[in-house]
């Protein structure tokens, strides 16, 4: 079995982590830590758990982060600039780190200090992690040491981008106008489990807003898929803007594209359907149909509707996901079945739940 830490247990993304992995038939947690909750046992702050998790919280001191390192791989559900104060000493003790954060996401260190203000502890280190998203990135989470995973906005802007920018990289004229439009909503979680006033129930509740509007820290994520990971063979000029929804769970992106003449020739709903034929967590819905956030509430799945309008010569791409699930915890642990040659649904087959 193999020996599992989750440091930071105590936010929507650890708790989901524990949810998944108490689950799964190749994994056993060994080490569960919170500084804030450390002696309690993980049920009496999640009553879901109990009969399930017998676990208790630790703090993360000298101690801890010895026994971290008897594991074989360690989840880091913390703020940002936490898992790159540890990672360098645990991947020298062998193990295998995922960090739900933002802390190797990005490879341009001016990008990662400018949005996240913090200096990267292990620069080194950050080049020889890999983008945690498979469905792109594979073969080089197969053989990482440390997964950045995916911020969930850039997880749906990035997959439901990723046909089309293939598809275009195979011609020599673009199939899509230089500007893209990525306006995307996300449910309450996303922003975290923590007391805000932004964020309480009276201030969410039967209200709807953007924000970011200037500038996303997702943004240099996205372009860094679009431009790097994909390969984009043009350049792009990427509008995001994330809006806040009155709901607690979910997330839903709208992708607007202009279309070419050359775009406009193909089919794209066959684009999308081709692309996505093999992979077990993306489903492309059929022509006509579109997706709704409850159809893939608690699950690993991610689905994809196209509409193309030859007449306006423009495309929309609609893409749904659980943001604390394929936005997160879910896609940490498809990272983790990959890097340890386990099948990559191993644990991930839950149903979405509805209503």
């Amino acid at each position: 079995m193999l020996q599992a830490a989750i440091v930071g247990g105590t936010g929507y993304t650890g708790i989901e982590l524990i949810r998944l992995l108490s689950s799964h038939p190749e994994v056993t947690i060994k080490w569960l830590t919170s500084r804030s909750e450390a002696g309690k046992p993980v049920a009496s702050i999640f009553p879901s758990l109990r009969g399930i998790s017998d676990l208790t919280y630790s703090d993360l001191g000298e101690d801890t982060l010895e026994a971290l390192a008897t594991c074989d791989v360690v989840f880091f559900a913390t703020p940002h600039g936490v898992a790159m104060q540890q990672a360098q000493d645990l991947v020298n003790a062998g193990v295998k780190v995922i960090d739900l954060a933002a802390d190797f996401r990005l490879q341009s260190l001016e990008q990662f200090e400018q949005w996240y203000k913090h200096k990267h502890a292990c620069p080194e280190l950050l080049k020889q992690a890999a983008y945690g998203l498979p469905e792109i990135n594979r073969e080089a989470i197969k053989s990482a040491q440390v997964i950045g995973n995916p911020g969930c906005y850039p997880t749906t802007a990035i997959l439901g981008l990723k046909p089309i920018i293939e598809a275009q990289n195979n011609e020599n004229e673009p199939l899509i106008e230089s500007r893209i439009i990525i306006d995307a909503k996300s449910g309450i979680s996303g922003a975290g489990r923590q007391a805000k006033l932004d964020l309480n129930y009276a201030e969410t509740t039967d209200n709807f807003n953007a924000y970011g509007v200037t500038g996303h820290r997702h943004l240099p994520e996205i372009e860094q898929g679009v431009h790097q990971l994909l390969n984009s063979k043009f350049t792009h000029n990427i509008r995001f803007v994330p809006h806040l929804v009155p709901m607690i769970r979910g997330m839903f992106t709208t992708i607007h594209l202009g279309l070419t003449d050359a775009g406009c020739a193909l089919n794209l709903q066959q684009v999308y359907e081709d692309a996505y034929q093999n992979e077990t967590f993306i489903d492309v819905l059929p022509s006509g149909e579109y997706p709704d956030t409850r159809s893939v509430r608690a699950s690993n799945r991610l689905r994809i509707a196209v509409y193309q309008d030859n007449q306006t010569k423009s495309a929309t791409i609609l893409v749904v996901q659980d943001n604390l699930v394929k936005g997160a915890a879910g896609q940490a642990v498809q990272c983790m079945n990959v890097m340890f040659g386990f099948d990559e649904s191993l644990g991930l087959n839950h149903i979405p739940v509805v209503p």
